[in-house]
This record gives structure tokens, C-alpha cells and sequence, in this order.
């Protein structure tokens, strides 16, 4: 791994996230609580002594870079050559924005030459999985592939949204079809499946560099790894699939979530609430880091008879004060506030947000800074909710700060209870 560069692409704009990326890049949204989801792949570089990262931000990445530069860059030791170090766009090669993910590392390449690693890993920045690289390395140097992709088996009426991976039963790639519509590939490996590109590739640098310049020369190319890049590979070089191993939990199906959408974020969210998630976040040999922050623990107070301070099947934040109100099935980030006699059900509460008193919130998704003001009532009567905030076609109801009842915070009773 000391001969790897990591590529972690961090620069998407995250439409089918929107409202939660109208301020903010993708893999900078929150996520179980503490979180940030590209604090998810930098873990699983850190776990598998993946030490150089470039992370290629583009779109609205203040709080993404500001997140990496205060949580990420001590964990690496510089004096060692080691580094986690952001990219912006900066136009050395051409005057455009990155046209496509082979366009980003492609506008890069200077960077990345002159670090002179042996293999490049391409990262993405928006997944939820844990996964060993090293074990990837291992198998790409031992097959002498040029290239590896990483594989996820999926059912084929879900090739609609990955790269197929024509795969032959000693593991080489055949073929490469990226987001058809149908496909009459299955997986050698399971009859019922189809192997699916996770986005996670190892090249050899001295074929990666060529590709990319090639590829940039190419006025009909979408500049995409997946349209061009990996398909020009096949009969060129050898290409090899990676099966994913699951770091996660290996008695279980294979975890791996891409949380694109508000539905997909909102279920990723609420199984870390669950009693026993299938990502789990407490598992000591494979930790999951991000940015410290410095909140007092949280608190839970009143236990009078309807107005007890209560959070069950929840993650709870630290900074958190419950106050005379109950908590369901939810995930609350640092500083959240719920006073007396709200009730707030299968939620996903972001930073500094304040829910008034007599409040019913649930299957909610609240952005940070929102003061819920008294009386509140989200997510019982989705028409009325959707005359003033986001409400996605299965009914998750996203209150952000434009879009939502915003007053002075509420004070409640919280300052006689610190």
C-alpha cells in the first residue's frame, strides 16, 4: 500500500439529494449522527493502510473541506510522506469543470505524477461499506492485471443503475456495459446474479496516466470511467474483478449502500437506529472516524408523567438534551434540542436544530440550524406537508431552513435543567 495513490472523487453535485446538497457537496451530508458520509470510505482507507489520499472536491465544498481539513489531516503522519489532501479544480490542463469522473483525475494528473505511485485506487466518496482495499491490492498484483474492478453481486433487475462486469470463471473481465437498461449477463459465480462495478478500481499507473491523456484527446468520449475508460481496456489488457469482502458483518448478505437519494439516505440512517443494524458502527476492528468535536454529553430530563425525557432505538448525539419529550426509532446529530411534550418518530435530525414544544415529527428528514416552532406537526397529513417542504414520493417529509416554520430558538426550560 506504500506504492498506492488513493483517488477519493468527492466533486459530484448530488441532484437526487437535493435539498439536503442545495449548501453542501454529497459526501459532505451527515449521516448516523456524527458522520459525514465520505467519512465512511476515508475509515476504510485508513483501516487498509491506505495512507496517501487525494480527495477531488468541485461543487459547493466549503463544509467538505473545512470537515477534512479539521477531522483528517492529523490522522495521517506528514513527516512520513503521508498525506489526506483536497484537490479542487484548478484548470492546469483546461478551462472546464470536471466533465466526467476520468475528466477529474484526468485534470489531476500532475499531482498524481508527481508522487510517482506504482498503483492508483479510484474511491468514491458517496457509499456506505466497509471494505479491505489491501485485499483488492493483494489480488491485483497477484493476477497481473493492469487493472481490477471490485464487484457487488445484484439482482439484474437492478442493472439499471451500476456498471455490468462480464466476469469469466477465472475472475477476468470479458465485457463492460455501464447503467443498460437489461442485460443477459449473469455472474459465473451465482446463476441468479449479476456482477455489478462498485466504482472501486486499481490501476497500474503507467497504464492509468496513458488511458486518461488518450481519453482527454477524444471530442466524443463522455470522459466517464465507466462509458470509456474501462470498456477501452478489454482486449488491450488484462482486467480482473475483485469479489467485494465484506468487513462489515461476514455471517450477513454483503452491505453496500449507494444513499444517491432521500429514500435511500433516510433507510440508510434509520438501520443504524435499529436494534441490531446491519452496519455496524461499534465493531473495534474496523472503527469509523471523522472530525472531533467538542459538545458536553447528551442529556435526558423530566420524568414526570407525560412529559419524560425518553429516546428509544435511537442514536443520540452528544449535545443532545431531550427534555420532557420522547424519541423513536431516530438518529440526532450533535446539538439537537426536543422540548417538552414533542414526540419525534423514525426521524433524521441534523446539527443545532430546536423542536418547540407540542410537536409530532416523524418520518422526517430536519437539516441543520431548523427551529421547529411550537405546536409543529410534520409527517401526519403529507399533503399539507408538501405545501411547505420537500416531500419525497414515498413520503419522507425534508424541513430545511428555507422551507420550514423558523423562528427565535426555543428556549423551553433548557437553561434551568443544564
Amino acid at each position: 500500500m506504500k506504492d498506492t495513490l488513493g483517488v477519493l472523487l468527492a466533486g459530484g453535485a448530488g441532484e437526487r439529494l437535493f435539498p439536503l446538497t442545495k449548501e453542501r457537496a454529497k459526501p459532505a451530508v451527515p449521516f448516523a449522527g456524527q458522520y459525514r458520509i465520505i467519512d465512511i470510505t476515508l475509515s476504510n482507507c485508513i483501516n487498509s493502510d491506505l495512507r496517501k489520499v487525494y480527495i477531488m472536491t468541485q461543487y459547493k465544498a466549503l463544509s467538505l473541506n473545512r470537515h477534512i481539513r479539521e477531522g483528517w489531516g492529523s490522522v495521517v503522519a506528514s513527516e512520513l510522506g503521508e498525506f489526506i489532501e483536497i484537490l479542487p479544480p484548478m484548470q492546469r490542463v483546461n478551462r472546464n469543470w470536471y466533465q466526467g469522473t476520468a475528466d477529474a483525475v484526468y485534470q489531476n494528473i500532475y499531482s498524481i505524477g508527481s508522487e510517482q505511485p506504482k498503483y492508483v485506487i479510484i474511491l468514491s466518496g458517496d457509499h456506505i461499506y466497509k471494505m479491505n482495499y489491501r485485499l483488492m491490492m493483494d489480488q491485483h498484483c497477484r493476477s497481473g492485471a493492469a487493472c481490477t474492478i471490485a464487484t457487488l453481486p445484484v439482482n439484474p433487475d437492478e442493472v439499471a443503475g451500476f456498471g455490468v462486469v462480464e466476469v469469466s470463471h477465472q475472475g477476468e473481465v470479458t465485457g463492460f456495459q455501464e447503467k443498460p437498461k437489461t442485460t443477459t449477463v449473469r455472474s459465473p459465480f451465482n446463476a441468479d446474479k449479476v456482477d455489478a462495478s462498485m466504482g472501486i478500481y486499481i490501476f497500474n499507473t503507467d497504464v492509468l496516466l496513458p488511458e486518461l491523456m488518450a481519453d482527454a484527446d477524444d471530442p466524443e468520449s463522455k470522459h466517464d470511467f465507466g462509458h470509456n475508460i474501462l470498456p477501452r481496456l478489454l482486449g488491450r489488457y488484462k482486467v480482473s474483478a475483485f469479489n467485494f469482502v465484506d468487513e462489515n458483518r461476514k455471517d450477513q448478505a454483503l452491505y453496500w449502500r449507494d444513499v444517491g437519494t432521500l429514500d435511500a439516505y433516510y433507510d440508510a440512517n434509520l438501520d443504524i437506529a435499529s436494534v441490531s443494524p446491519t452496519f455496524n458502527l461499534y465493531d473495534k476492528e474496523w472503527p469509523m472516524r471523522t472530525r472531533p468535536t467538542q459538545y458536553p454529553p447528551a442529556k435526558f430530563v423530566f420524568g414526570e408523567q407525560g412529559r419524560t425525557g425518553t429516546a428509544i432505538n435511537s442514536v443520540v448525539s452528544p449535545g443532545c438534551v431531550i427534555s420532557g419529550s420522547a424519541v423513536r426509532q431516530s438518529v440526532l446529530s450533535q446539538d439537537v434540542r426536543v422540548n417538552s411534550y414533542s414526540d419525534v418518530d423514525a426521524s433524521v435530525i441534523f446539527t443545532h436544530v430546536t423542536i418547540g414544544r407540542h410537536c409530532r415529527i416523524r418520518r422526517a428528514i430536519i437539516d441543520r440550524d431548523v427551529k421547529i416552532e411550537d405546536g409543529t406537526v410534520i409527517g401526519y397529513n403529507i399533503e399539507e406537508d408538501r405545501k411547505r417542504y420537500h416531500v419525497t414520493p414515498s413520503g419522507i417529509t425534508v424541513v430545511t431552513r428555507n422551507g420550514s416554520p423558523y423562528e427565535n430558538p426555543v428556549s423551553d426550560e433548557f437553561m434551568q435543567t443544564m
